[in-house]
Formats: C-alpha cells, sequence, structure tokens
C-alpha cells in the first residue's frame, strides 16, 4: 500500500539489463510486466525483488 512504512522499491542503473534479468530470474526474482524503453534513452524492467519490494532496472541506449 502507498501509505505504508518502509521502502516499497528501489532503482538501479545496469550494464546489460537482458543479462542482469536472465540472472535474477535464474534466482527466482520474476519480471512485473516486460522490458520497455523510456524515450529513446533507457531500456526498463521492473522485477519484484525480497519482501514484495519492486526493483527497477535501466540501461542507457544512447
Amino acid at each position: 500500500m502507498a501509505n505504508e512504512l518502509g521502502l516499497r522499491n528501489v532503482a538501479f542503473e545496469v550494464d546489460d539489463l537482458n543479462a542482469t534479468v536472465d540472472r535474477l530470474a535464474a534466482d527466482g526474482y520474476g519480471l512485473v510486466g516486460g522490458i520497455g524503453e523510456y524515450e529513446h534513452v533507457w531500456r526498463m524492467a521492473y522485477v519484484r525483488g525480497p519482501e514484495g519490494i519492486i526493483v527497477s532496472l535501466a540501461e542507457r541506449i544512447v
């Protein structure tokens, strides 16, 4: 819930989004949605991490 105390999401820039998503999937962390692109600058994905935290992953593509 948006009004709960604590950490709800965290974001990281990664060098290779596909490799990172594959490595996390092998450890049991699945994608929330798919891999997308933002303004032709970023490739992004969201993974549900430990304790339900959403982990945002971004790879710069320019």
